[in-house]
Parts: C-alpha cells; structure tokens; sequence
C-alpha cells in the first residue's frame, strides 16, 4: 500500500479518548504517513509523548498554516482525528476543515456527520479538485453480503476482541496481537469494523456502526471469509466495537456468532464503572467474570483479559491485573505496558490444532 502524507486534527482533544482516532494513527498506520497533528494546546511537542510519553517524531502544530508553513514535505490529507458525542462536526472542527480544502488538502472524516453533505465544503473541494472521504458513509445496496454460511469454510482461528465497554482499546489491542503473532512468525490478519481501523490501513472489514442491521451478521462474515481465501492467514483477530452490554449500542454478539469466533480476548478498565458518557443513567459496567460467563454463553471461551490503564497508576492496574489472573485462571495482561507475547503461546496452540483437523 502506498503512504500518503498526512496532517490529522484534534481540535484541543489530543489528551483525551475523544481523540482516539488521532491515537490509533500515532501508534501506527499503514495508510498514511502522518506528518503532524494540529491541536492548539499542545504546540511544540512530539504527539507520542502526549499520547503515551513515546517520542514518536510527530510534530504538533497550533494551526494548518502553522504546519504547512514548516513541514518540508508536501501534504496531501487532513484527517480529522477525533470522535465527537454523536459524531457531528462541531462548528470548530468545520472552520478548520474549511481552511484545509483551502490550502488544497483532501478530507478524510470518519465522523457519522459527512463532510461531502455540506453544501460549502463540498463546492470547494469540487472546485478545487479534492477528494473528500467520508469513511462512515454506507455501502451501496449491491455491495452489501447478507449472512449465507461460507464462514465455516474459513479453517483457521478466528478471536474477537471484545471489551467491558466502548473507547478501552480494543483495535490497538487487535493490532498489537496480530504484532505479536506476526514476530512470532505466524501470519496474522485483522478485520477491521471501526473507521481508525481503515485509516490505520487494515485491507479487510467494514464500518460497523453505518451497516444496516440486516447486513452487519454478512459483512463480518464477507470479511473474514475474504481475508481468509486471499491471504491464507494462520490466525484472524477480530476488532471489537461498543460492548455486550452498553445500553447506547450493545455489540458483541456478532463477532461470537455470526464471525463462529473460537475464543475472545476481553478489554477491561477497572476504573471505569459506568459505560462512557452515560453517568447519569444507572447501568453499571459487569464484573469480568460476570462478563467472561455471558461471552460464553454467546459460545466463545475468553482466553485472556487486558487492561486498559487509564485513570489508573501502573501499579494499580499490576494489582488489579494480578486479582483477575488469580480470580479467572487465564492471562491478565496490559497491553501498552508489557506487549501482548506472553499470549502467544495459547494462539500457537490454537493454530497447530486448527491445521491438525
């Protein structure tokens, strides 16, 4: 795949899991060759290190002007790298899109609020020439797969990352197992079924929050029965989305299902007790166990639990990590911490199984 130079905006959003996009693209993408981040209360640092205190040699600039003015290479994507309450464009973000098209960038948004819907960013880029790609917009009628069964003939293992709720981590825990497996020697794939895990470069997936629920169950399906007839993988992970039992969006039970996954991978933030942005409604995140069991149920065993740190010092997150491997029997492990290897063996166990059917 070819890179394309890029700028990603965070609108004063680049600390917080709003900005979560803008992360997945620090942390790695084979799409895009980010050359800076554009936020307004971090300029002058390295974006790594706001992130996860890694220098990463991303530049953050204040404006688009700013970075177009003293990067040395020419850009030609402004990506905007955040995800707001209800995925609208906030009059904000909209000014500096504007000022993007000007500057002759091409948009990618992954917002459920299309760029290519508004009447004046649209006329200028069309005037201009630009490509506006608005990532969440919905397939076609005739590219769409209803559910038809072919994913039995998909042989080698398929692990759904799931989580306790939505914005933990899940694709960076998903890319960071196909990493691992992939060092390891094994040739690891992963669907991807939010927008970051296109712009991150992943080939195979679907957006699965602007799929019509008829076809959610066929375009998992469609993906991982691609995935597997054209890249002969030995192992496919599975991005999870939402969680089981997030009353704004329950989700899970697709990935079980539909995708046949053999395993799951379960993400937890023991801080968190409610489901994100829902504090004033009274639903409370589950226990692990009590969520492991539901997952089962659905028909797949969890085979590993990974933290997510956040609001948690790291040796809080050591400690809750150590009660849930004692309490659970299987790997507790934090991913951005440690890496994901220790769980190598249990998919190498998978796969040799697999191939010995």
């Amino acid at each position: 795949m070819q890179k394309s130079n890029a700028i990603v905006i965070t609108g004063g959003y680049l600390a917080s899991s709003n900005a979560k996009t803008a992360h997945g693209l620090i942390r790695g993408t084979e799409r895009f060759n980010v050359l800076a981040i554009i936020d307004e209360k971090f300029p002058g640092a390295d974006a790594g290190e706001i992130l996860d205190k890694r220098k990463r040699n991303i530049p953050v600039y204040a404006t688009i002007a700013e970075a177009l003015k003293t990067l040395k290479e020419p850009v030609k994507y402004c990506v905007i790298g955040v995800a707001t309450k209800g995925g609208v464009i906030p009059e904000t973000l909209r000014v500096m899109i504007k000022e993007a098209l000007e500057s002759n960038l091409s948009i990618v948004n992954g917002l459920h609020d299309y760029v290519s819907d508004n009447e004046e960013l649209a006329a200028i880029a069309k005037q201009r020439g630009l490509e506006i790609i608005d990532v969440r917009k919905p397939k076609k009628f005739k590219d769409l797969h209803f559910w038809s069964g072919k994913i039995a003939e998909v042989k080698c293992p398929k692990i759904a990352v799931l989580g306790t709720d939505c914005a933990l981590g899940k694709r960076t825990t998903s890319r960071f197992l196909v990493e691992a497996m992939r060092k390891a020697g094994y040739k690891a794939e992963m669907i991807y079924t939010g927008q970051t895990g296109w712009m991150q470069g992943s080939k195979y997936g679907f957006v699965f929050d602007s799929t019509l629920n008829d076809f959610i169950s066929g375009e998992m399906e469609h993906a991982i029965w691609s995935c597997y007839k054209e890249e002969k993988p030995d192992i496919i992970f599975i991005e999870g989305q939402s969680s089981l039992r997030n009353p704004s969006g329950p989700a899970g039970s697709e990935w079980i299902v539909s995708a046949a996954a053999e395993a799951a991978v379960l993400q937890h933030n023991p801080a968190r007790k409610q489901f994100k942005d829902l504090e004033f409604y009274p639903a409370y995140l589950p226990s692990v166990k009590d969520e492991i069991d539901l997952i089962k149920i659905y028909g797949a065993p969890t085979v590993a639990v990974t933290i997510n740190s956040m609001k948690m010092t790291e040796a809080e997150a050591r400690e809750a990590a150590k009660k849930y491997e004692a309490e659970l029997g299987i790997p507790a492990i934090l991913p951005l911490e440690d890496g994901l290897e220790r769980l190598v063996p249990i998919f190498e166990k998978m796969i040799k199984e697999s191939k010995a059917h």
